[in-house]
Protein backbone atom coordinates (compact mmCIF):
# COMPACT_ATOMS: atom_id res chain seq x y z
CA UNK A 1 0.00 0.00 0.00
CA UNK A 2 2.74 2.27 0.61
CA UNK A 3 4.44 1.38 -2.26
CA UNK A 4 1.12 2.37 -4.07
CA UNK A 5 1.11 5.34 -2.19
CA UNK A 6 4.53 6.35 -3.14
CA UNK A 7 4.23 5.71 -6.88
CA UNK A 8 0.77 8.18 -6.77
CA UNK A 9 2.87 10.66 -5.29
CA UNK A 10 5.99 10.61 -7.73
CA UNK A 11 3.22 10.68 -10.93
CA UNK A 12 1.77 13.82 -8.92
CA UNK A 13 5.25 15.12 -8.83
CA UNK A 14 6.04 14.36 -12.09
CA UNK A 15 2.75 16.09 -13.55
CA UNK A 16 3.44 18.95 -11.37
CA UNK A 17 6.96 19.24 -12.75
CA UNK A 18 5.73 18.67 -16.37
CA UNK A 19 2.55 21.59 -15.60
CA UNK A 20 5.45 24.17 -14.30
CA UNK A 21 7.54 23.37 -17.38
CA UNK A 22 8.08 26.97 -19.55
CA UNK A 23 5.32 27.25 -22.52
CA UNK A 24 6.70 26.97 -25.87
CA UNK A 25 6.39 31.01 -26.39
CA UNK A 26 8.56 31.31 -23.48
CA UNK A 27 10.97 29.15 -24.53
CA UNK A 28 11.43 30.82 -27.70
CA UNK A 29 12.02 34.17 -26.29
CA UNK A 30 14.51 32.46 -24.14
CA UNK A 31 15.91 31.04 -27.52
CA UNK A 32 15.62 34.39 -28.97
CA UNK A 33 17.76 35.95 -26.85
CA UNK A 34 20.70 33.29 -26.89
CA UNK A 35 20.25 33.78 -30.89
CA UNK A 36 20.90 37.79 -30.79
CA UNK A 37 23.55 37.20 -27.83
CA UNK A 38 25.48 34.88 -30.51
CA UNK A 39 24.52 37.39 -33.16
CA UNK A 40 26.29 40.48 -31.22
CA UNK A 41 29.69 38.19 -30.88
CA UNK A 42 30.20 37.78 -34.84
CA UNK A 43 30.82 41.73 -34.48
CA UNK A 44 31.86 41.66 -37.53
CA UNK A 45 29.47 39.51 -39.11
CA UNK A 46 26.92 42.27 -37.47
CA UNK A 47 28.92 45.25 -38.83
CA UNK A 48 29.03 44.09 -41.92
CA UNK A 49 25.40 43.23 -42.14
CA UNK A 50 24.34 46.39 -40.81
CA UNK A 51 26.88 48.10 -43.06
CA UNK A 52 25.85 46.96 -46.40
CA UNK A 53 22.86 48.93 -47.39
CA UNK A 54 24.76 51.88 -46.00
CA UNK A 55 27.50 51.44 -48.52
CA UNK A 56 25.57 50.85 -51.04
CA UNK A 57 23.71 53.83 -50.68
CA UNK A 58 26.79 55.85 -50.05
CA UNK A 59 28.07 54.21 -53.32
CA UNK A 60 25.21 55.05 -55.72
CA UNK A 61 25.04 58.21 -54.32
CA UNK A 62 28.31 59.28 -55.40
CA UNK A 63 28.37 58.03 -58.40
CA UNK A 64 25.32 59.41 -59.69
CA UNK A 65 25.05 62.67 -57.45
CA UNK A 66 22.22 65.35 -57.70
CA UNK A 67 23.29 66.40 -61.32
CA UNK A 68 21.46 62.96 -62.19
CA UNK A 69 18.11 62.92 -60.70
CA UNK A 70 15.70 60.29 -61.37
CA UNK A 71 12.05 61.79 -62.71
CA UNK A 72 9.01 60.88 -63.85
CA UNK A 73 5.56 62.35 -65.27
CA UNK A 74 7.75 65.52 -64.62
CA UNK A 75 9.00 65.41 -61.16
CA UNK A 76 11.84 64.34 -60.03
CA UNK A 77 14.44 63.18 -56.88
CA UNK A 78 17.66 62.42 -56.19
CA UNK A 79 18.78 59.10 -56.66
CA UNK A 80 19.41 58.65 -53.13
CA UNK A 81 15.82 59.17 -52.54
CA UNK A 82 14.97 56.31 -55.51
CA UNK A 83 17.63 54.25 -53.76
CA UNK A 84 16.26 54.19 -50.87
CA UNK A 85 13.40 51.66 -50.50
CA UNK A 86 15.69 49.18 -53.16
CA UNK A 87 17.68 49.09 -49.62
CA UNK A 88 15.42 48.84 -47.42
CA UNK A 89 14.09 45.63 -49.42
CA UNK A 90 17.50 44.50 -49.43
CA UNK A 91 18.01 44.89 -46.07
CA UNK A 92 14.97 42.77 -44.97
CA UNK A 93 16.06 39.89 -47.34
CA UNK A 94 19.48 39.99 -45.77
CA UNK A 95 18.49 39.57 -42.56
CA UNK A 96 15.57 37.55 -43.03
CA UNK A 97 15.96 34.80 -46.25
CA UNK A 98 19.92 35.16 -46.16
CA UNK A 99 20.93 35.21 -42.83
CA UNK A 100 18.48 32.37 -41.28
CA UNK A 101 18.95 29.91 -44.51
CA UNK A 102 22.95 30.42 -43.71
CA UNK A 103 22.84 29.70 -39.70
CA UNK A 104 20.76 26.78 -40.21
CA UNK A 105 22.70 25.10 -42.83
CA UNK A 106 25.65 25.91 -40.94
CA UNK A 107 24.19 24.42 -37.33
CA UNK A 108 22.96 21.48 -39.34
CA UNK A 109 25.92 20.72 -40.59
CA UNK A 110 28.01 21.43 -37.31
CA UNK A 111 25.48 18.83 -35.08
CA UNK A 112 23.95 21.86 -33.65
CA UNK A 113 20.46 21.05 -35.21
CA UNK A 114 20.70 17.35 -34.51
CA UNK A 115 21.63 18.13 -30.42
CA UNK A 116 19.49 20.97 -30.05
CA UNK A 117 16.31 17.90 -31.20
CA UNK A 118 17.29 15.64 -28.50
CA UNK A 119 16.80 18.23 -25.85
CA UNK A 120 13.03 19.11 -24.65
CA UNK A 121 13.43 22.62 -26.42
CA UNK A 122 10.08 22.08 -28.71
CA UNK A 123 11.01 22.64 -32.71
CA UNK A 124 8.55 25.68 -32.79
CA UNK A 125 11.12 27.33 -29.90
CA UNK A 126 13.74 26.79 -31.68
CA UNK A 127 11.99 28.29 -34.63
CA UNK A 128 10.63 31.51 -32.60
CA UNK A 129 13.92 32.66 -31.64
CA UNK A 130 15.54 32.32 -34.93
CA UNK A 131 12.28 34.98 -36.08
CA UNK A 132 13.12 36.89 -33.55
CA UNK A 133 16.59 37.29 -34.02
CA UNK A 134 15.57 38.47 -38.30
CA UNK A 135 13.21 41.22 -36.25
CA UNK A 136 15.08 42.64 -33.88
CA UNK A 137 17.79 42.99 -36.65
CA UNK A 138 15.77 44.32 -39.24
CA UNK A 139 14.58 46.82 -37.33
CA UNK A 140 17.78 48.00 -35.81
CA UNK A 141 19.08 48.25 -39.62
CA UNK A 142 16.21 49.90 -40.88
CA UNK A 143 16.07 52.33 -38.64
CA UNK A 144 19.49 53.04 -38.92
CA UNK A 145 19.21 53.07 -42.52
CA UNK A 146 16.41 55.36 -42.48
CA UNK A 147 18.49 57.88 -40.16
CA UNK A 148 21.73 57.99 -42.46
CA UNK A 149 19.64 58.33 -45.29
CA UNK A 150 17.56 61.78 -43.88
CA UNK A 151 20.92 63.14 -42.11
CA UNK A 152 23.38 62.14 -44.66
CA UNK A 153 21.79 62.15 -47.74
CA UNK A 154 18.78 64.53 -47.21
CA UNK A 155 16.30 62.11 -48.50
CA UNK A 156 12.65 63.42 -47.23
CA UNK A 157 10.98 60.88 -45.18
CA UNK A 158 7.27 60.66 -45.32
CA UNK A 159 4.96 63.26 -43.83
CA UNK A 160 1.46 61.43 -44.07
CA UNK A 161 0.80 58.42 -41.89
CA UNK A 162 -1.27 57.17 -44.42
CA UNK A 163 2.12 56.31 -46.15
CA UNK A 164 3.76 55.12 -42.99
CA UNK A 165 0.85 52.50 -42.20
CA UNK A 166 1.50 51.47 -46.05
CA UNK A 167 5.56 51.21 -44.75
CA UNK A 168 4.51 48.77 -41.48
CA UNK A 169 2.25 46.35 -43.22
CA UNK A 170 4.83 46.10 -46.26
CA UNK A 171 7.51 46.01 -43.82
CA UNK A 172 5.82 43.16 -41.58
CA UNK A 173 4.79 41.12 -44.42
CA UNK A 174 8.24 41.12 -46.21
CA UNK A 175 9.83 40.31 -42.89
CA UNK A 176 7.50 37.36 -42.44
CA UNK A 177 8.12 35.94 -46.12
CA UNK A 178 11.69 36.61 -45.80
CA UNK A 179 12.30 34.42 -42.31
CA UNK A 180 10.01 31.82 -43.69
CA UNK A 181 11.80 31.51 -47.24
CA UNK A 182 14.85 31.64 -45.40
CA UNK A 183 13.89 28.29 -42.72
CA UNK A 184 12.50 26.32 -45.94
CA UNK A 185 15.11 27.22 -48.36
CA UNK A 186 17.98 26.23 -45.24
CA UNK A 187 17.75 22.65 -46.85
CA UNK A 188 19.13 22.99 -50.06
CA UNK A 189 22.63 23.67 -49.15
CA UNK A 190 24.23 20.37 -49.17
CA UNK A 191 26.81 21.63 -46.14
CA UNK A 192 27.59 24.36 -44.54
CA UNK A 193 30.37 25.10 -46.72
CA UNK A 194 28.45 25.48 -49.38
CA UNK A 195 25.44 27.61 -47.82
CA UNK A 196 27.03 31.00 -48.69
CA UNK A 197 27.13 30.51 -52.74
CA UNK A 198 24.01 28.58 -52.54
CA UNK A 199 21.77 31.28 -50.73
CA UNK A 200 23.92 34.40 -51.57
CA UNK A 201 23.86 34.41 -55.05
CA UNK A 202 20.13 33.93 -56.04
CA UNK A 203 19.61 37.19 -53.70
CA UNK A 204 22.18 39.04 -55.71
CA UNK A 205 20.58 38.33 -58.92
CA UNK A 206 17.30 39.35 -57.91
CA UNK A 207 18.64 42.20 -56.59
CA UNK A 208 19.90 43.69 -60.41
CA UNK A 209 16.81 41.86 -61.54
CA UNK A 210 14.13 43.53 -59.37
CA UNK A 211 14.82 47.06 -59.45
CA UNK A 212 17.08 47.26 -56.42
CA UNK A 213 20.04 48.77 -57.77
CA UNK A 214 18.35 50.32 -61.16
CA UNK A 215 15.00 52.39 -61.79
CA UNK A 216 12.59 49.95 -63.13
CA UNK A 217 12.00 51.93 -66.42
CA UNK A 218 16.08 51.00 -67.33
CA UNK A 219 15.21 47.20 -67.00
CA UNK A 220 13.76 44.70 -70.07
CA UNK A 221 10.18 43.53 -69.89
CA UNK A 222 11.38 39.88 -69.18
CA UNK A 223 13.31 40.41 -66.13
CA UNK A 224 10.48 42.57 -64.21
CA UNK A 225 8.29 39.45 -65.45
CA UNK A 226 10.78 36.98 -64.52
CA UNK A 227 11.50 38.91 -61.04
CA UNK A 228 8.28 39.55 -60.16
CA UNK A 229 7.64 36.04 -59.24
CA UNK A 230 9.69 36.63 -56.13
CA UNK A 231 8.59 38.46 -52.84
CA UNK A 232 12.13 40.88 -52.99
CA UNK A 233 10.56 43.21 -56.38
CA UNK A 234 7.18 43.35 -54.32
CA UNK A 235 8.57 44.45 -51.19
CA UNK A 236 10.80 46.98 -53.32
CA UNK A 237 7.80 48.51 -55.29
CA UNK A 238 5.99 48.83 -51.80
CA UNK A 239 8.43 50.68 -50.34
CA UNK A 240 8.57 53.22 -53.21
CA UNK A 241 5.39 53.56 -52.62
CA UNK A 242 5.89 55.04 -49.63
CA UNK A 243 9.22 56.69 -50.12
CA UNK A 244 8.62 58.59 -53.48
CA UNK A 245 6.02 61.07 -54.82
CA UNK A 246 2.69 59.93 -56.04
CA UNK A 247 3.89 60.92 -59.61
CA UNK A 248 6.62 58.01 -59.75
CA UNK A 249 3.75 54.98 -59.65
CA UNK A 250 3.66 55.58 -63.24
CA UNK A 251 6.80 54.73 -63.96
CA UNK A 252 6.19 51.29 -62.26
CA UNK A 253 5.36 48.73 -65.10
CA UNK A 254 1.75 48.37 -64.36
CA UNK A 255 1.47 51.93 -64.00
CA UNK A 256 0.41 51.82 -60.80
CA UNK A 257 1.99 50.99 -57.00
CA UNK A 258 -0.45 47.72 -56.91
CA UNK A 259 -0.89 47.45 -53.18
CA UNK A 260 -3.24 44.48 -53.39
CA UNK A 261 -1.13 42.18 -55.45
CA UNK A 262 2.19 43.25 -53.25
CA UNK A 263 0.47 42.10 -50.31
CA UNK A 264 -1.40 39.10 -52.39
CA UNK A 265 2.26 37.85 -53.15
CA UNK A 266 3.94 38.20 -49.83
CA UNK A 267 0.86 36.65 -48.77
CA UNK A 268 1.47 33.81 -50.85
CA UNK A 269 4.90 33.29 -50.44
CA UNK A 270 4.44 33.10 -46.75
CA UNK A 271 2.00 30.32 -47.24
CA UNK A 272 3.76 28.85 -49.52
CA UNK A 273 6.94 28.15 -47.86
CA UNK A 274 5.94 27.65 -44.80
CA UNK A 275 4.25 24.41 -46.32
CA UNK A 276 7.09 23.54 -48.20
CA UNK A 277 9.21 24.40 -45.02
CA UNK A 278 7.57 21.85 -42.78
CA UNK A 279 7.82 18.90 -45.02
CA UNK A 280 11.28 19.44 -46.43
CA UNK A 281 13.34 20.86 -43.15
CA UNK A 282 15.98 18.30 -41.86
CA UNK A 283 17.63 18.37 -38.60
CA UNK A 284 20.18 16.39 -39.69
CA UNK A 285 22.63 16.72 -42.54
CA UNK A 286 22.61 14.59 -45.99
CA UNK A 287 24.76 12.05 -45.06
CA UNK A 288 23.33 11.69 -41.39
CA UNK A 289 20.37 9.77 -42.00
Amino acid sequence: MSTAAATSRTARTGASTARRLPGTLRLGLVRGGVELLQFLRERDSMVFGFAYPIIMLAIFSAVFGDDDPVVSDGVSVSFAQYFLPGMIATGVMLSTYQTLAMSIAVERDDGTLKRLRATPLPATSYFLGKVLLSLVTVLAQTALLLAVAAVAFDVPLPEDPARWITFAWVFVLGTAAGAVCGVAYSSVPRSGRSASAVVVTPLLVLQFTSGVFFPVTQLPGWMLDLSSIFPLKWIAQGMRSVFLPEAFAAAEPAGSWQHGATAAVLAAWLVVALVVGTRTFRWRRHDDG
